[in-house]
């Protein structure tokens, strides 16, 4: 097994060699810019390196998803990065990393999406705990204000899942986006059943056909279920999370490109829809 939930809810590599050194980073299909976006992955995250070339390294996340990275994404780790009792993670949609506990004097030297984790450097914490005083990828420090991140890593009731779903409205779509920066539909189902302690597949149809889903009739709904769309059942497209109350929301392209919440029995979604699932 390459992955595993620590004890803090976070899932990292076992076998990481690598961790994320810019805010989000694309995952290609081939060593080149060119080339399609398949994912993404966040600050702090652990990957695992799996080959070079000319300036591309080929990484694995811990979602088992494989892509191309530039080599200044990433950067190799000599121990692991934001360990367990050590790690913060960003709760808000975007935080600001400064040079000194100061807003005002520096512009910020990095704005980190919501998830991203931190290492955090023990006893160090300005005099009025506004602020932390953090490590990162690349060895330097900075400071994040206690606002903006939690030590906090406690699993999710579906109801928390869906409160916190809908802070997210209104984020912009992005295909292969995985960040508060932007998301595809599989991305953020996936984030969100993250949140519940639980890794699943990164694509849509994967996701369908998971082992750690059932499959559940439209009639039997309940809020927290997956529901998938498409043509038919063997070309899923799209995948959302139904909230009650027969909505759902997603991040699509249609209407208008964000994260949005829809109604299950309009078009062109109550025509699409061809699967139901329920995370065991």
């Amino acid at each position: 097994m390459l992955w595993a939930a620590d004890a803090v809810g976070q899932y990292s590599f076992a076998k990481a060699d690598c961790a994320v050194s810019r805010p989000v980073i694309n995952m290609y299909s081939s060593p080149s810019a060119d080339g399609d976006v398949v994912s993404q992955a966040l600050y702090g995250t652990g990957v695992l390196s799996l080959e070079e070339k000319s300036g591309w390294i080929k990484i694995r996340t811990a979602d088992g998803y494989a892509g191309w990275v530039t080599a200044g994404d990433i950067t190799a780790l000599h121990a692991e990065y934001a360990r367990e009792g050590k790690a913060v993670r960003v709760v808000e949609l975007s935080a600001n990393l400064y040079r000194e506990p100061d807003v005002t004097k520096h512009a910020p030297v990095l704005n980190l999406p919501w998830e991203s984790r931190l290492e955090v450097l023990s006893g160090d914490v300005d005099e009025h705990g506004a602020w932390l005083h953090v490590r990162l990828v690349n060895g330097e420090t900075a400071y994040v204000q206690q606002g903006d991140v939690s030590a906090d890593f406690s699993f999710l009731t579906i109801d928390q899942t869906i409160q916190l779903a809908r802070k997210f409205l209104g984020i912009t779509y992005t295909w292969g986006g995985v960040s508060s920066y932007g998301y595809d539909c599989s991305g953020f189902t996936q984030m969100l059943v993250r949140q519940r302690g639980i890794i699943m597949p990164r694509d849509a149809g994967l996701q369908a056909n998971w082992s750690g889903v059932t499959p559940v009739e439209r009639q039997n709904l309940t809020p927290g279920d997956l529901l998938f769309f498409g043509d038919r059942a063997k070309s899923i497209t799209h995948t959302g999370m139904y909230i009650g109350g027969g909505e759902f929301i997603h991040a699509t392209t249609h209407a208008h490109p964000v994260v949005q919440i829809s109604k299950l029995d309009d078009m062109p979604w109550t025509k699409l829809l061809v699967a139901v699932r329920r995370v065991k």
